[in-house]
C-alpha cells in the first residue's frame, strides 16, 4: 500500500506540474483555461488630494491630438547606431521605427528541424531583425510628444530636421535636433544617441516668442494597436500591452481590454516613475525626469488603438523666456542589468508569472555560472548539480528508502498473498516491515517534489530572459529558450527515466508496472515543446539521481550482505 500510495503522489506531483503549462499554451492559442477565466487583478488607484487642485487625467489626455492606425510616415528620418536603427517622421518628429541590428527575427521551432521536415514548413529565407516600433498600415507603434494647453505644436504638426549627420559612426554620441514654430512658441527637440545604448536622451525645449506669458504642458506618450509582436513564438503565454510603474502601487499591468472598457486601474497622479509597453524580451518606455509632477493617462483613441502617456506641467514662461524638459525613451531587449540602471522598477517588465521570487534568484544564480562558463546551457547544468547538492541530504534518504524497498518487494508479495482478504492485517504487516528494514514509503517522492518549483520557475526564465533567447548550448541545439530541433534531449531523458526505473523496486501490481515502462514514452512526447533548457535541466537531474540511486543500491546491498554473512 506504501509503495502505491508513492508512486501515484509522485506522478500526481508530475502531471499536475506538466497540465499547468500545457494550460498556459492553450490560453495563449485562443482557447479557454481549464480553471476558467481568471478574474482581472485589482490595482487600487492613488487617492487624489482635494487640496490640490488639477485637471481630471482623462480629460487632460483628451487634449492630445490623436492619430488614425494606418497614417503614413510622409518624411523618414532614420538614424543608425551601433544597436538599432531608428525611424522618425518630420510629422511630430515622433519616432516610428525603432530596428534592433543585434537580434534577428526567429523562426518558429515548428519550421526547423525535424519538426519542420514532418509538417513541410520552412521559414522565410530572410527573417530581417526584429522591430519594436512601426507605423504601416498593418501595424501602428509609435512614440510621441508635444505641447498642449495653447497653440502649440504636437506630434501631428511639421518639423524641420536641423542636424546633418544621422550615423553614429565611429563616434559615441550623436545629437539629431528637430524644430517647429506654433503660436509663437517654438520647441526644439533634441534626441540624443549613445554608443552601446537603446535608450534615446530626449530633451525638449520650448522659447516663448508671444507677448504674454504662458503656461505650456508637455506629453509623452506610447500609441499602439493591440496585436501580437511580429514572430512571438507558439509556446509562449506572454504579455503584450502598457504598464506603468509609481513608487505609490510599484508595477501595475494594463489589458487593452481594461483600456477599452474603460476599467483599467492605474496611479494617476505622481511625480515619479514610468510607462511602457512591454511585449516578449523587448520593452519600449518614457522615463520623464523623476520628482516632477504628472499626470498619467491610457485611452483608445480610435478602434484597436490605444495610448499611454504622461503629462507635464512645465513652469510659467514669460515672453521671450525658454524652458526644458529632459526625458529618456528606451525601445529594446529587455536585458535586465540595462534596465536597473535606466530606472527604478524598469526591470519588472521581465516577466517571471507568479514564481517571480524564486525565478529571479534562479536568474542570478545562471547569469553567475554563465560568467564563468561562458555557455547558458552548461550553466543549466551546473545549476542542476547545484540543486542537487543543496537536496542530498534530503535526496539521499529517500533513496534509501526506495533501494530497501526494492530488496524487501519478494517479502511485500509475500505479504498481499498471505492477507489478500484481510486489509486491515495486510496494512499492519506492511507497516511493521517498513518499521523494521527502516523505509519510508513516501521517501523517494520528496527529491520530486522539491524539484518541482526549481522547474517551474526555470520555465518562466527560459521564456522570459531576452538573454537566453537564441542562446546556443552545443552541436544541434542552437537555442535553449526553443523546443529541441531534433527532439534528442526529450528521447534522452527517457531513457535516463527508463533507467531510473529499473533502479527502483517494481510494482507488484502487474498493470501499474506496465504503466511504471509507458511512462518514459508519455513523458518524451509531452517534454518535445518544452524549452530545450528545461529538457535539458530535467535530464541532467535525472543522471545525477541514476548516480546517487546507483551509489546507494550498492551501498545497501553490500551492507546487508555484510549482515548476512554475520548471522
Amino acid at each position: 500500500m506504501g509503495r502505491e500510495v508513492q508512486r501515484a503522489l509522485l506522478w500526481v506531483i508530475l502531471f499536475g506540474s506538466l497540465f499547468m503549462l500545457w494550460d498556459n499554451y492553450q490560453v495563449y492559442k485562443g482557447g479557454k483555461s481549464f480553471f476558467g477565466a481568471p478574474e482581472q487583478a485589482q490595482t487600487a488607484q492613488a487617492d487624489q488630494t482635494a487640496s490640490i487642485p488639477a485637471p481630471a487625467p482623462a480629460a487632460a489626455a483628451q487634449q492630445t491630438p490623436e492619430i488614425q492606425a494606418a497614417a503614413p510616415v510622409k518624411e523618414p528620418v532614420v538614424v543608425t547606431t551601433d544597436r538599432m536603427k531608428v525611424t522618425f517622421d518630420l510629422q511630430g518628429a515622433r519616432i516610428v521605427g525603432t530596428e534592433m541590428l543585434l537580434f534577428p527575427q526567429q523562426a518558429d521551432w515548428t519550421q526547423v528541424g525535424l519538426a519542420g521536415m514532418i509538417l513541410g514548413r520552412e521559414p522565410a529565407k530572410d527573417l530581417g531583425n526584429v522591430k519594436l516600433l512601426e507605423a504601416v498600415p498593418s501595424h501602428t507603434y509609435v512614440a510621441q510628444s508635444g505641447l498642449v494647453g495653447g497653440d502649440y505644436p504636437t506630434h501631428a504638426d511639421e518639423f524641420r530636421l536641423v542636424s546633418k549627420q544621422l550615423s553614429l559612426d565611429g563616434g559615441d554620441k550623436l545629437d539629431v535636433v528637430f524644430e517647429a514654430d506654433k503660436g509663437g512658441v517654438k520647441v526644439v527637440k533634441t534626441y540624443t544617441f549613445k554608443r552601446g545604448f537603446y535608450g534615446v536622451d530626449v530633451s525638449t525645449t520650448v522659447k516663448n516668442e508671444t507677448d504674454k506669458a504662458i503656461a505650456p504642458q508637455i506629453y509623452y506618450q506610447i500609441t499602439r494597436d493591440s496585436s501580437k509582436p511580429a514572430g512571438d513564438n507558439s509556446m509562449y503565454s506572454t504579455f503584450t500591452g502598457p504598464a506603468f510603474y509609481t513608487s505609490e502601487e510599484n508595477f501595475q499591468k494594463l489589458d487593452f481590454s481594461d483600456i477599452r472598457d474603460k476599467d483599467a486601474k492605474f496611479v494617476e497622479k505622481t511625480d515619479n516613475g514610468w510607462l511602457a509597453m512591454v511585449q516578449h524580451h523587448f520593452v519600449s518606455a518614457w522615463i520623464p525626469a523623476q520628482g516632477e509632477s504628472r499626470l498619467n493617462y491610457a485611452r483608445e483613441v480610435s478602434k484597436d488603438l490605444y495610448s499611454v502617456g504622461t503629462l507635464i506641467t512645465m513652469k510659467e514662461l514669460a515672453p521671450g523666456a525658454s524652458a526644458t524638459d529632459a526625458a529618456t525613451f528606451y525601445s529594446g531587449p529587455q536585458e535586465q542589468a540595462r534596465l536597473e540602471q535606466l530606472a527604478p522598477g524598469l526591470e519588472l517588465v521581465v516577466d517571471y508569472g507568479w514564481l517571480t521570487f524564486l525565478a529571479k534568484p534562479i536568474y542570478w544564480l545562471l547569469d553567475f555560472l554563465y560568467g564563468i562558463v561562458g555557455n547558458w546551457g552548461w550553466a543549466i547544468v551546473l545549476l542542476t548539480c547545484i540543486v542537487k547538492a543543496v537536496l542530498y541530504p534530503i535526496s539521499a534518504a529517500g533513496y534509501r528508502s526506495m533501494a530497501r524497498m526494492k530488496e524487501v518487494t519478494p517479502r511485500m508479495k509475500a505479504l498481499q498473498d498471505k492477507y489478500k482478504d484481510d486489509k486491515q492485517r495486510l496494512n499492519q504487516a506492511m507497516m511493521e516491515l517498513y518499521r523494521t528494514e527502516k523505509i519510508n514509503p513516501v521517501g523517494g517522492c520528496l527529491p520530486i517534489f522539491l524539484q518541482i518549483p526549481v522547474f517551474l520557475a526555470l520555465y518562466w526564465v527560459l521564456q522570459g530572459s531576452v538573454e537566453l533567447r537564441g542562446a546556443p548550448w552545443i552541436l544541434w541545439v542552437n537555442d535553449l529558450a526553443m523546443p529541441d530541433p531534433w527532439f534528442v534531449l526529450p528521447l534522452l531523458m527517457a531513457a535516463t527515466m527508463f533507467l531510473q526505473i529499473l533502479l527502483n523496486p517494481k510494482p507488484t501490481d502487474p498493470v501499474q508496472a506496465k504503466v511504471m515502462y509507458i511512462m518514459p514514452l508519455v513523458f518524451s512526447i509531452m517534454f518535445f515543446v518544452f524549452a530545450a533548457g528545461l529538457v535539458l535541466y530535467w535530464l541532467t537531474n535525472n543522471v545525477l539521481s541514476i548516480a546517487q540511486q546507483w551509489w546507494i543500491n550498492k551501498t545497501i546491498a553490500e551492507e546487508r550482505a555484510k549482515r548476512l554473512a554475520k548471522q
